[in-house]
């Protein structure tokens, strides 16, 4: 045989040879490898996390009742301040002037009236005289021994002087109006003199000074706001303002317990209690009939139960409420749970088709490259009551076959989900990787492994 013969033969074994290579190497199927772990009952607690402010229950802001420049300032920033203890002085000069003044007209108009009320005095003795002379002469006139003009006379002074006595009570009844009116001016003076000397109305801590001694003080009008001089802040109760996601609003109930950390007190957590939930949202400053993709938030007050000497309002502070507990229950790892479409009948029952057996047949499974929500049932057309939906489970693994178990979810803790139903303790159910969770269905093979291999299955030449 030539040697061009033999050249040829062995080209063309080699030929051959590499195609049955390639056709065993396209007919693999790639097994993806996964995590997996045991269903078993835990203990969960559903926590709703929001940030904030530390501040006092109970916040006074200091402002002037009466302008005038301050003379005396009493306190810092900081001091610790007693209800009751004095703060500061505003000049009382002019004030005191319209005390004085009020004083003196509130005199004078007492004086006017007991001049008045003796005046009285007096027209009520001559109305007296005049009723006298008018019997005198009503008896002479029964004896015919004076005359009718001398009767008529002395019925007219007794009239006049029952009209004198009646205009000077009259008068009376005005004057004693006056007086209540300056007595209510100087009172009116008297309580502005008052407010300028300010006293503390609580017990707490003088949290922000606004005012030097020597500036004016300033108070509001309708357009203009007055001077706030002082802020005051009990601190013996403190709260956590925080704010909630809207999502998350429904699942916070008052009584609800927190946990409280302070950034400016690391290390140290502090005992609360939910007593205020909003009813409306946070209304940002910022915000603009413009902005409509704004997260909506809600203020959840929590009350802080712990002691805290060196807390100082203001402080960003986080509040873990705990929303719901659960003791030995059923729970599965959250990775765990996807979401697929799935087929169901007329009575509600999932449809389940065999697999597709070249799903994976002659690629390598690559996480990513499938779609995420792909029907179980791949039917063109649905059947008479059939209806197709989105439903929540996981994948179980039974013998290197992957099952997907719809399931119900009822709390969610740190790291698992409650199961409601769908699930037993003992089920094996693939947690990851996440990619290769998202591109896994119903029928698939898997195998529990390192993260990121495939394992080939040698299947043979297809018929």
């Amino acid at each position: 045989m030539k040697r061009w013969t033999i050249l040829a033969l062995l080209a063309l074994l080699l030929v051959i040879g590499g195609t049955v290579a390639a056709g065993l190497w396209f007919q693999r199927e790639q097994i993806p490898i996964v995590t997996a772990e045991t269903i078993k009952t835990r203990d969960l607690t559903a926590v709703v996390s929001a940030s904030g402010k530390i501040q006092p229950k109970r916040l006074v802001n200091i402002s002037a009742d009466a302008s005038g420049r301050v003379i005396n300032l009493a306190v810092n920033e900081g001091d610790r301040v007693a209800r009751g203890q004095f703060l500061l002085q505003i000049d009382p000069k002019s004030l005191r002037t319209r005390v004085d003044g009020g004083t003196a007209s509130l005199q004078a108009a007492e004086a006017s009236l007991d001049q008045l009320r003796q005046g009285v005095e007096t027209a009520r003795v001559q109305l007296q005289q005049a009723q006298q002379n008018l019997t005198r002469q009503k008896e002479l006139a029964s004896q015919q021994l004076n005359t009718r003009e001398a009767l008529e006379k002395a019925d007219n002074e007794v009239r006049a002087a029952d009209s004198a006595l009646r205009e000077r009570e009259k008068q009376i009844g005005a004057q004693a109006a006056r007086i209540s009116q300056e007595r209510a001016t100087l009172e009116s003076a008297r309580y502005d003199l008052s407010k300028v000397r300010i006293e503390s109305p609580i017990d707490g801590i003088v949290t922000r000074r606004n005012i030097q001694e020597g500036e004016t003080a300033v108070i509001g009008t309708m357009n203009n706001a007055g001077t706030v001089l002082l802020t005051l802040a009990d601190m013996s109760i403190i709260q956590a303002e925080v704010e909630v996601d809207e999502t998350n609003v429904p699942l916070v109930a008052i009584g609800q317990p927190a946990v409280v950390t302070i950034d400016a007190l690391p290390d140290r957590t502090f005992k609360g209690r939910v007593t205020e939930i909003g009813n409306s949202p946070i209304q940002s400053a910022s915000a603009t009939t413009s902005s409509s993709r704004q997260a909506t938030n809600f203020k959840v007050v929590v009350v802080v139960e712990d002691h805290i000497p060196d807390v100082r309002p203001g402080f960003t502070c986080t509040a873990d409420i705990t929303t719901a507990t659960r003791q030995n229950v059923t729970a599965v790892p959250i990775p765990a749970v996807a979401v697929r479409e799935l087929l169901y009948d007329a009575k509600d029952q999932i449809v389940r088709q065999p697999p597709d057996p070249n799903r994976h047949r002659g690629l390598t499974f690559m996480p990513g490259a499938g779609a995420a929500l792909e029907p179980t049932a791949q039917a063109a057309e649905l059947q008479p009551g059939q209806t197709r939906r989105e439903t929540e489970g996981v994948f179980i693994l039974r013998a290197d076959v992957v099952e997907y178990a719809p399931i119900k979810v009822g709390i969610a803790g740190d790291q698992y989900f409650e199961v409601l139903t769908g699930l037993s303790p003992g089920d094996q159910v693939i947690t990851g990787p996440y990619n290769t969770v998202r591109n896994l269905m119903d029928g698939d093979k898997a195998q529990v492994g390192t993260p990121g291999a495939t394992r080939p299955v040698f299947l043979g030449f297809p018929r």
